[in-house]
Order: C-alpha cells, then structure tokens, then sequence
C-alpha cells in the first residue's frame, strides 16, 4: 500500500468518535496546562501516564499527541500577554509579542500564532508522513562535529540577533553557558560547580531559570519603576483580528519557520529551541521593516511559533522510525508505547501500522481542533491586559511560583527561582538581553557532548572539526551570522554620524 492509503486507513481510525474525545480532550488539557509559567506538556503527558493504562494503546497515543500541539501553542498565549513563557520554546515568541500586546495589538499578536501553528502543524504532520524516511537518512550523516557546528551557528544567530550589542549577546550567552556545566559530567560522572548542594547534581532547570528570568524579572523590573514607567499598555488599539497587511506580512513567515522547524526537530539532536532561534534571526534579516524587531514585528511572531509547531512534528520522525527520543515530551511517549510493549522503530510500521498512522492522523485533526479552539477566544484573552496591574504582575509573581513548585517541590528550588529573577532584573536594568542565558543554558549540555566526542573520536585534533564539509558550511555561516551584523551596524553608525556632521555644517 502506498503512503497516501495508509493516511486515509489513519484518518479513519482517528476519526472514530472515540478517538476524537481523546483528541479534544488532549488538545483542551494541553492548551490550558500550556499557559501556565514552569508547566510543560512533558510534566502534563508524565502526569497522565498512569491515568491511561486502562486505555487502548491508539487512543492513549492520539491524547498524548493532543497534549503535545496543546501544550506547544498554549505556551504562546502567556508568552504574548505577560511576556511569561510557558515553557523554553516559547521563549522567542515572548520578544515580540509581548511588545505587540503592550501596544494594543495581543489580538493579531495571538492569531497569528494560532494560525501560523495550524499551518505549520498542518505541513509538518503531511512532511511527516511522506518524507520522514529521507529526513531520517539526512540525520543520521550528521555525526558529533555537524551537531556542534549546528550548536554554533545556533549559539551566534542568537547572540546577534537578540538586543543592539553583539558583545552584549555573547555575554549573556556566555554567563548561559556558565550555568549549564553546573552538575555531574555527562562523560566523566564527576561532580562540578554543585559547591556540595545535592539539589545542583542534575544541573540547573531549564523551566525555572525561564520562568525566573522573563516573568519574575520583569515583575521586578515593573515595580521598581512604580508609577514612573513610561511604558503604557494598551488592552486592544484597533482590531483584534489580524489585518490585510498582517496577513501580508505573516505567511510568508509562516511558510519559512515550517521549512526551518520540521528538519532541526527531526534531527536526533534538534529541538524546537534551535528551530525558533534561528527562524528568529531569519525573520530579522528578511524583513521590511527590521526597525520594529524588539518594538512588535508580527513576523518574530509568526515565524518562530510555526518553527515551534512544525518542531513538535519533527520530533516524531526520530521516535517513531528510530526509537529515538529527542525531547523530554517524546521520551515520555516512548513510555507510552513500552506500556504496551510496543517498541517504536522501523518494524513498528509493519507489525502496528494502524496505531502508527492513527497516531499520525490524529495530528491532522488535534491541529484543526487547536484552530477552532483557540481562534474564538482571541477576544477574551487579550482581557487580560486590562487587570490592573498590581493584580496581574502579583498573579504571574503567584503562577510563576505555583508552577516552579508542581514541576519541583522544593524550597531551594524557589530560591533558585526568586536568585535568577533579580539576575533578570539586573540585566534589564543593564540592557542585557535575556534569551541568550536561556539558550547557552538549554543547548551548552548538547554543545559540549558533541565537541568532546568529536574530539575523543579524532585523539584531540582540533581540525577535525572543519574537515566535514556539513560541519565547515555552518561554522562558515555561523562567521557570517556574527560579522554582517557587525558591518552593518557600523555602517549604520557612519551613516548616523555623516548625517549629524551634515546637519552642523
């Protein structure tokens, strides 16, 4: 049977009225548990694990895959309007967003993000079902010194994307990368920088530092202004639908952060972190209008929330063709399956290909239930930009630590939680960008993995490194990543003198 009569027997095993309960409810509890800060859809899948052992094995799988576009989007919704990432890959839409919700226009800031995760959902599934085999095969030539270059290019795109500075991004990003050697050596076991605290052995957690650096930081940041913040925020300022020109602006972001998302998440070593980093930079360099980027440009919205959507796709590839788990959220899957002693891999599309196909159909439909949800009640959430604002920075101060306690209920983990919120006031206050301490701290783990074993592989020669021509290729572009934005800001710096210097004359 070809691929496409396979989708069809999936379609209509997951448009049973069963499995459609399933997928609702997946999508509902998903969205709901998405918005709220320090909570993800892998603590949310891990959660219902054992609630769905008395399921069926296709119907328990279809619910998982609803909480996981669920929980994808949902992240975006707290991200736009309290500028609070519901988890690390909502981190980029909170750049933009916020700043749109601030200026009246959360409206079009959350459609865009809802349609542009439809869209990307909606290719990302399909790619998933017809080019997954080749994409796998693309993965698997990368080997320890292309998934370093890749971190590199990830790690200056950010850098020199986020904020004016690019040595004040590569500061951030450095004191990130500064945190994420803290724990147990992945290769040697040895303990370091824990100063004897048993709590630091796992390392630091990438949620709380998120939600303490964003939320928590910019609660400080806004009561230490008082009444004297020149910031005003403004509910709704025209329509909250999108417009002609925000569509204009919009799909074409919508098509580019699909194309950069669905690969990067396929990757053994990918994540929706590094596709919505780099589908960021790419918006920024592309646009019109680069000026609005760090004031409210719908395409730093649009792109990284489609990368975001067609990452949580990707994922899939490696999990199910391989058994590879690439995400905390696949790796729960994976226990999913082994409940019923399925073994995801390549023998899995033969022995249970309706599962397989129900689960990927079932994709197709919790993303349409996504749309329909979440489009209607655009109108309502930009409401919450009107709680005044002790009230609304006390009830992110209130998520932010309810959330950081259900993922960990520990006392020196909201002390972690309360240190790295002054560290993201300060910074403010300093005008360091934020987003580079998180990605130094998700990717630094992956980045240091892969150099050093690309380093044991060739006995110590640094050249190795450069002797791919995968790997060469992204270090090149990562070089160009870091100089053109340093050329064009001091050309653009002459320019702004040669124009004073004209104005004296």
């Amino acid at each position: 049977m070809s691929t496409f009569e396979f989708l069809l027997q999936g379609l209509a095993s997951a448009a049973q009225p069963i499995n459609l309960l399933y997928a609702l409810i997946g999508v509902t509890l998903g969205t709901a548990v998405g918005v709220l800060p320090g909570i993800g859809p892998a603590l949310t899948v891990a959660l219902l694990l054992p609630v769905t052992y008395r399921l069926d094995p296709t119907g328990s799988l279809i619910m998982f895959a609803g909480i996981y576009y669920g929980g994808m989007y949902g992240g975006s919704t707290t991200s736009i309007l309290l500028n609070t990432p519901g988890e690390s890959s909502s981190i980029v839409t909170a750049l933009e967003g916020n700043k749109m919700a601030r200026a009246g226009r959360g409206g079009p800031a959350l459609a865009t993000a809802a349609i542009g995760s439809f869209v990307a959902g909606l290719i990302a599934t399909l790619a998933l079902a017809f080019i997954a085999p080749y994409i796998v095969k693309l993965a698997l030539v990368f080997g320890p010194r292309e998934y370093f270059a890749l971190m590199v290019l990830a790690f200056v795109t950010v850098s020199s994307a986020f904020g004016d500075s690019a040595l004040r991004g590569l500061t951030s990003l450095f004191v990130g990368l500064a945190f994420s050697v803290v724990g147990i050596d992945q290769l040697t076991g040895q303990n370091r920088l824990s100063f004897g605290i048993p709590d630091l052995l796992d390392g630091i957690e990438v949620t709380t530092m998120a939600v303490a650096m964003f939320a928590i930081g910019e609660t400080l940041f806004i009561a230490a202004q008082g009444n004297r913040g020149p910031e005003t925020v403004e509910a709704v300022k025209g329509s909250v639908w999108m417009s002609a020109q925000d569509w204009a602006r919009s799909w074409k972001a919508w098509l580019r952060g699909t194309v950069i998302g669905f690969p990067i998440g396929a990757m053994p070593a990918g994540g929706a972190e590094i596709g919505t980093f780099l589908s960021y930079a790419t918006e920024k360099r592309l646009s019109k209008h680069p000026e609005e980027f760090g004031n409210g440009a719908i395409e730093g919205v649009a792109g990284p929330e489609a990368a975001n959507n067609a990452s949580a796709a990707g994922t899939l590839v490696p999990l199910l063709t391989l058994g590879l788990p690439t995400s905390a959220t696949a790796a729960i899957m994976l226990a999913g399956f082994q409940q019923y002693g399925l073994q995801p891999g390549p023998l899995l599309f033969v022995t249970n290909p309706q599962l397989v196909w129900g689960l990927i159909a079932s994709l197709l439909i919790a993303n349409l239930m996504l749309l329909v949800l979440n489009l209607p009640l655009v109108g309502l959430w930009v409401k919450l930009l009107t709680i005044p604002k002790p009230w609304l920075y006390a009830g992110i101060l209130l998520f932010a630590t309810l959330g950081t306690i259900g993922a960990n209920p520990s006392v020196f983990e909201l002390g972690m939680l309360l240190t790295f919120g002054f560290l993201g006031y300060i910074m403010r206050v300093f005008g360091y960008p934020i987003a580079p301490v998180v990605v130094g701290l998700i990717l630094g783990p992956l980045a240091e993995q892969q150099l050093r074993r690309a380093l044991a592989i060739s006995q110590g020669d640094v050249t190795t490194l450069v002797q791919s021509p995968i790997a060469a290729a992204l270090l090149i572009l990562a070089a160009l990543a870091f100089i053109i934005p340093l050329i064009l800001r001091a050309r653009g710096r002459g320019e702004v003198l040669s124009q004073m210097a004209a104005s004296e004359d």
